[in-house]
């Protein structure tokens, strides 16, 4: 899938959203955040974590590392660690660098790190590295039925 997909997701199910494919690479945090021109904490990284072997969605202010320990009570789990390309594929249906929070092939369980919360409006990958799309924070709450916790590291 890509951004033509995600789009088509987006109508299908009624979500207002107007994704921007740029010039340059948003495949990064960074180069989002300069692709677009704002601040690093309001780029989302959407990452796949495995809970005891289980796949979920962790999204990331652009400015915070993901703190497995952390997640791993959230997720009432033993074990936490970051998926590898092909289960990010496998379990999105996008490449690293352009998942989105939303519009996967299975619905994951979702957690939104607090961090996020600093911004009115984050920016989220849209489904290929040169695509992103603005979003209301609280929107993004709400589209993704996420559970917000503090799940980064310092």
């Amino acid at each position: 899938m890509g951004a033509e997909q995600f789009t088509q997701y987006c109508k299908d199910n009624g979500l207002d959203i107007s994704v921007v494919e740029l010039d340059k690479s948003t495949r990064t945090a960074q180069l989002a955040a300069e692709a677009i021109g704002t601040e690093l904490g309001s780029i989302v990284k959407s990452l796949v974590f495995l809970a005891d072997g289980k796949p979920a969605l962790v999204l990331v202010a652009g400015d915070r590392r993901a703190d497995t320990r952390k997640l791993a009570q959230v997720l009432e789990a033993k074990k936490v660690k970051m998926a590898d390309a092909d289960t990010v594929r496998a379990e999105t249906g996008f490449a690293i660098g352009g998942v989105p929070p939303v519009g996967h092939h299975t619905r994951l369980p979702t957690i939104i790190d607090r961090s996020l919360s600093r911004f009115e409006t984050v920016y989220a990958a849209a489904g290929s590295p040169r695509a992103v799309f603005p979003i209301a924070y609280d929107v993004l709450l709400q589209v993704t039925a996420g559970q917000v916790a503090d799940v980064t590291g310092d």
